[in-house]
């Protein structure tokens, strides 16, 4: 699985479902190239489409249970690789990992928001 089709995966995992274009804008592709995407997703039965109750005009890509799992079972295999990884660190390598957390958890609610762009 490509890079942009693992981020998007995730993406509809913590923000929801979306449409081709925000999805486009915050992979940072194009929105044929995210079209594209989301079909190969879709067959691979990863995501679906769905109408937007509030807007019947409006399509929004959705993770189906197949998807949600293998972003889950991806997180989870990082999760064990770090941790196999950490067990090989000195004590204080560890406590400075420990340290550094608060901080690292900032950096990544700020990649989020970041990626997610203004709220609407």
């Amino acid at each position: 699985m490509s890079i942009t089709s693992a981020a998007t995966l995730a993406t509809l995992h913590s923000s929801g479902p979306r449409r081709i274009t925000e999805l486009a804008v915050m992979e940072g592709v194009t929105q044929p190239a995210m079209t594209v995407l989301v079909r190969v997703l879709e067959e691979s039965g990863l995501v679906e489409r769905r109408g937007d109750a509030s807007d019947k005009r409006v399509t929004l890509v959705c993770l189906t249970e197949a998807g949600a799992s293998y972003v889950q079972t991806r997180r989870q295999a990082g999760v064990d690789a770090f941790a196999r990884l950490i067990d090989q660190l000195a004590d204080d390598e560890v406590e400075a990992l420990v340290a550094a957390l608060p901080a690292l958890a900032h950096l990544a609610e700020l990649e989020s928001q970041d990626r997610e762009g203004p709220e609407r």
